[in-house]
């Protein structure tokens, strides 16, 4: 697969989604140890069902794929999705699906990039996620990125014989101020 460098930081770099990734991608949402903090976990996803998944929830304004530098690894997907451009908000959706680049610090950074490109790029006013509340490593990351914690739907994710509350989050422009794109022209 060809990978293109939009947005390069220091070890990955953020390149168009291509749909050419569907078996990767439907390896890891067949994968607990993947699923289990995207709430994905109760279905059985199908080489035919990531595609259209795939073609359903891909934009050309911010889906990306997660590439290693070094190697030109697929590692996960990150995206800006559901973009509002009278209210200028967004969703973020990200997961690192390579457990070998879990807790690396490779999430943190892929975060950041979009975060950049989305309010400096696509002049977002607030960017939002939702997260269930056992996913204390992504919570960590999230923070650490800026997020605060906006609410809770208490219980509402039912999981491995337990329910969990969905913890919602954003963070707005004014609160971002870092440079992550390593490739700019204009500083």
């Amino acid at each position: 697969m060809k990978y293109f460098k939009k947005l390069v930081g220091d070890r990955i770099y953020l390149s168009p989604r291509s749909n050419e990734d569907v078996e990767k991608f439907t390896e890891w949402m067949n994968d607990f140890q993947v699923t289990d903090y995207t709430g994905r976990s109760g279905t059985i996803m199908s080489l035919e069902g990531e595609k259209k998944y795939l073609e359903e929830n891909s934009n050309t304004q911010g889906t990306f794929a997660i590439v290693t530098l070094d190697e030109n690894k697929l590692i996960g997907t990150i995206g800006l999705e559901k973009i509002n451009t009278i209210n200028r908000s967004a969703v973020l959706g990200i997961f690192i699906g390579d457990k070998e680049y879990l807790s690396k610090g490779y999430g943190t950074e892929a975060i950041r990039l979009i975060l950049d490109y989305g309010f400096n790029y696509m002049n977002l006013h607030s960017i939002k996620l939702e997260l269930l509340s056992c996913n204390e490593r992504a919570l960590k990351c999230y923070k650490k990125c800026g997020f605060v914690e906006t609410g809770r739907t208490r219980e509402s994710v039912f999981l491995n014989g337990k329910y969990y509350d969905i913890i919602s989050m954003d963070i707005l422009a004014s609160e971002f101020k870092e440079s992550y794109i390593r490739n700019k022209n204009v500083k």
